[in-house]
């Protein structure tokens, strides 16, 4: 296939992740908490685990400075903390009971930056190299699923009927088809090779300040471990696609 076919299919996937939410509906609390951990302990050993395995080895590469990926790395991982910080809001990736129908407009907000700007990066990385796009979009679809499962279960908790959640959840998921046509469509006129340290900066944002401490502190030493070992399978799982995915 062609990167833009490559780069459209993997924009609407994505955003069809946004239909797992529906899941939660059929699931117990107790349940739905039991393997929404786990996910998260594995989705943010994947993101790290893209980042430094595949994303960061190739923005040398393909840039081959130094002190310019590091810098765009960094951006990418300041950019994630600004919109965070300036939209008051976390990724929820537990259903609570406390929130309330401002958090939930705040989500479908945030989802819909977040979304965007990943679809910007993961263009990116599929314009870089195929291989490198497909490992990319893999470890955040990772991300993904928990995170629809919990913000699913917000939008309910804040008063929003089950049709509507699940249909803003998606609308919010389609920005991020939206960013990769974009970046496809600027690659034309500018370099966009920056977009891969960028989105990498994004992966490690996201797993290690959004994801770890949501599976940390737990008083079960047992949870602890099966946490632990989700995440190190997320890790091991992003090296061995190294050996598959050589980029």
């Amino acid at each position: 296939m062609t990167e833009f076919l490559w780069i459209l299919m993997s924009g609407v996937m994505m955003s069809m992740i946004a239909l797992v939410g529906a899941v939660t509906l059929a699931l117990k609390e107790s349940t739905l908490q039991k393997i929404l951990l786990p996910l998260v302990a594995l989705s943010a050993g994947s993101l790290i685990g893209g980042a430094f395995f595949h994303m960061i080895p190739a923005s040398f590469e393909a840039i081959d400075d130094l002190v310019h990926v590091n810098l765009l790395v960094v951006a990418g991982f300041s950019a994630f903390l600004l919109l965070e910080q300036l939209l008051h809001w976390h990724h929820c990736h537990r259903a609570r009971a406390d929130c309330r129908q401002p958090l939930t407009y705040l989500i479908l907000i945030g989802d819909g930056l977040h979304n965007f700007l990943g679809g910007m990066a993961i263009a990116g990385t599929f314009l870089i190299d195929i291989r490198l796009g497909i490992v990319s979009w893999l470890a955040a679809a990772a991300h993904e699923v928990p995170q629809e499962l919990g913000d699913f279960g917000v939008l309910i908790h804040g008063g929003w009927s089950k049709r509507n959640a699940l249909l803003l959840n998606v609308l919010s998921a389609l920005t991020f088809l939206a960013g990769s046509l974009i970046a496809y469509a600027a690659s034309f006129a500018i370099d966009v090779t920056w977009l891969v340290p960028f989105a990498a900066g994004n992966f490690l944002y996201i797993g290690a300040s959004d994801l770890v401490p949501e599976i940390k502190g737990h008083a079960s030493v047992g949870m602890s471990l099966v946490h632990f070992a989700a995440f190190a399978a997320g890790l091991a799982l992003l090296f061995v696609a190294r050996t598959v995915f050589v980029v």
